[in-house]
């Protein structure tokens, strides 16, 4: 098969070769520039690993915003967005159905609530889930960005949406937020969901661990959120520190106005008589669950489920418990009965 091809080679001046030397010779040069294409290849990949390496070390917030963004997009989340006056809010929305508001908490997002919307989604809910003022890729003016202000805003967020009367849920400030709208437009909520929420007096010794600005801060801050706080890598905790950094001034803002008092929620829950869910973690220390049980004396019609072995971040935490119960609850007719529940969070 290769006779042709030694009788060209010898025509060009390679009378020297016989044939089988020729069949030698050209079998090492292919394999020589297969080797080649490989190692070129090898190059190609291992620089791009280099590169894409070099650059999750730089901004791993980056990536993981892209993952966060991928998961959103693999649930059929919709991003948008919609303008309250001078002001851009940023929202998702999922699903179809009953709809139901969520209303996220201090240096949150509306991304903190993604392990509960696919079960709402599911169940026969319209998910909407803002970033409230300040926060994620909603506006940050000059404001006082106070809980009354939050509320405003949540009023304005369902009348642009045409939301006359949705299930309302809160989680930490969110629930706060909620909670004061559920009191006084009574005739706008149709259900409640108060999820390790603020909105009570108490001795908020572990608010300042919110605002770090140390790797060492962080570390205690993730310690306060939950009785299991993973280790966060030098590289990334760096990263996330420049973002506490960008929106420090509006958690600054919030939390002096939370602690000036004027939305406290004691003894302001009479009006609040629609159905009610309360939910905990039981080693919650930036927020304790004696508040849950102030809420529930107050709204004697409340449900209050606690969750062992769980924080501050119960929601997501104990999400494959608590997901089917809120669907539950939201769902139950009549209203799901008063009472304490207490089981593990997983």
């Amino acid at each position: 098969m290769y006779q042709g091809a030694w009788q060209q080679s010898s025509a060009l001046g390679h009378e020297g070769l016989d044939q089988e030397d020729w069949v030698a010779t050209s079998v090492i040069a292919r394999s020589r520039s297969k080797k080649r294409i490989v190692i070129t290849f090898m190059v190609v990949v291992l620089t791009a690993l280099l590169a894409t390496g070099t650059a999750f070390y730089e901004r791993p917030g980056m990536f993981v915003t892209a993952i966060q963004r991928f998961r959103v997009w693999r649930m059929g989340i919709d991003t948008r967005s919609v303008m309250l006056g001078s002001f851009r809010i940023n929202y998702i929305v999922a699903g179809e159905g009953r709809p139901i508001v969520l209303v996220h908490g201090l240096a949150g997002r509306a991304e903190d609530w993604l392990d509960l919307i696919p079960s709402l989604a599911r169940n026969g809910f319209k998910v909407y889930a803002p970033d409230l003022l300040g926060f994620g890729r909603s506006s940050r003016p000059d404001v006082e960005y106070s809980i009354s202000q939050q509320e405003d805003m949540v009023l304005q967020f369902m009348d642009s949406q045409h939301l006359q009367q949705p299930d309302v849920a809160g989680w930490s400030m969110g629930g706060w937020i909620a909670l004061k709208f559920a009191a006084d437009h009574p005739e706008r909520v149709r259900r409640l969901i108060l999820l390790s929420s603020a909105g009570l007096k108490f001795d908020a010794v572990n608010a300042p661990a919110l605002r770090p600005k140390t790797e060492a801060e962080l570390a205690h801050m993730m310690a306060i959120l939950t009785p299991h706080p993973k280790v966060i890598p030098s590289f990334y905790a760096q990263e996330l520190l420049r973002d506490f950094a960008a929106e420090d001034w509006v958690i600054d803002r919030s939390l002096k106005s939370m602690f000036a008092g004027k939305d406290i929620m004691d003894g302001k829950m009479g009006s609040v008589k629609l159905p009610v869910m309360i939910a905990w973690g039981k080693q919650d220390v930036l927020t304790p669950p004696s508040i849950g049980e102030e809420m529930r004396r107050e709204m004697p019609q409340s449900v209050y489920f606690l969750f062992d072995d769980s924080g501050h971040l119960a929601p997501t935490e104990c999400s494959a418990r608590l997901g089917p119960h809120v669907v539950e609850f939201l769902k139950a007719e009549p209203a799901m009965p008063a009472g304490i529940r207490e089981e593990p969070c997983r």
